[in-house]
């Protein structure tokens, strides 16, 4: 059987909707689902715009680029019909259900390809291991921040090094070989439940993380689409983030023994989203004049026209 929930008026929270509950795994066997799409109503937002010659190795990290100057990063990957993907929508207020899945009990792991970190959106538990491993043939400055409305705070802060076996000549040989893995552990503090990922020396490189306190959640797909199956039956808050927004979005939720409850969350476009990023204008510093090296004219290979997420 299946059922349409009503539109809900959704809340845009600017605290952590987040309770403190202890979780107890058991089996499930008066389970219901809930199927949903999210939605961004509105015109899509602009991609953010960074000068690549404003940051060091602009010849390997401008692969990715528009081939003048500019690194081209678009948060908000839409369907045709609106669905955002990269959001992630979890339960509220349940206290005992299915196990976590086996990722979730192992490190979580992040790769530098690029000058690009991957995934740019992922589901952490509190204390999880993070692994992060430089494909590059660069240095990164890795900075982690939990961010929350009453101010952010550094959770990490060390440099990513490089593979020492990498080719020399980094343009003509263009190799991505693992180095070694920088281990550290997701540590929030004081409530803050998301966290941010940015490299020091390139500031296009971007995740986004957040924690999740039971196995009831899913990462959207392109199509703006997710399923939580086998939930357990009750009431609860159905919750949606997407890092391009301003918040989070809320509902309440029915969920019956045999049923597929079918939603959905629609975000309101943030038309005042840092908006300083968002117009690419002619880059006068731009030229061959920033990318001699030794006497000759180093050729960027352009490889994408944006960063896509």
């Amino acid at each position: 059987m299946k059922r349409l929930a009503g539109l809900f008026t959704f809340l845009f929270i600017f605290s952590s909707p987040f309770s403190a509950w202890s979780y107890t795994e058991e089996p499930v066997t008066n389970g219901g689902a809930i199927a949903g799409t999210v939605i961004l109503d509105g015109k899509k937002p602009p991609a953010l715009a960074f000068s690549i010659i404003a940051n060091p190795d602009t010849a390997f990290c401008g692969r990715i680029s528009t081939g003048t100057g500019w690194r081209v990063v678009d948060e908000f990957q839409l369907s045709p019909e609106g669905g955002l993907k990269n959001t992630i929508v979890f339960l509220e207020g349940i206290t005992k259900g299915k196990p976590f899945p086996e990722k979730a009990n192992k490190p979580s792991k992040v790769t530098v390809e690029d000058c690009v970190f991957q995934p740019w959106v992922m589901a952490v538990r509190d204390q999880q291991p993070l692994h992060i491993v430089n494909m590059d043939p660069i240095i990164h400055d890795v900075v982690a921040y939990e961010t929350a409305p009453f101010g952010n705070k550094v959770m990490l802060h060390r440099p990513l090094r490089l593979n020492p076996h990498h080719p020399k000549d980094l343009l003509k040989d263009h190799q991505h070989n693992p180095g070694e893995a920088m281990i550290d552990n997701v540590k929030f503090s004081q409530g803050r439940r998301i966290f941010y990922l940015e490299c020091g020396f390139h500031p296009y490189m971007q995740s986004w993380g957040m924690a999740i306190d039971n196995p009831y959640y899913a990462i959207t797909d392109e199509h703006g689409n997710f399923t939580l199956p086998d939930v357990p039956e009750g009431v609860y808050k159905l919750i949606a983030w997407h890092p391009g927004m301003g918040g989070f979005l809320e509902m309440k939720v029915v969920v019956l023994e045999g049923d597929t409850l079918k939603t959905k969350m629609v975000f309101t476009n943030p038309k005042d989203r840092r908006m300083a990023h968002s117009t690419m204008k002619p880059n006068y510093r731009f030229g061959t004049a920033v990318l001699e090296k030794e006497g000759n004219t180093v050729d960027i290979q352009v490889t994408h026209e944006e960063q896509h997420h």
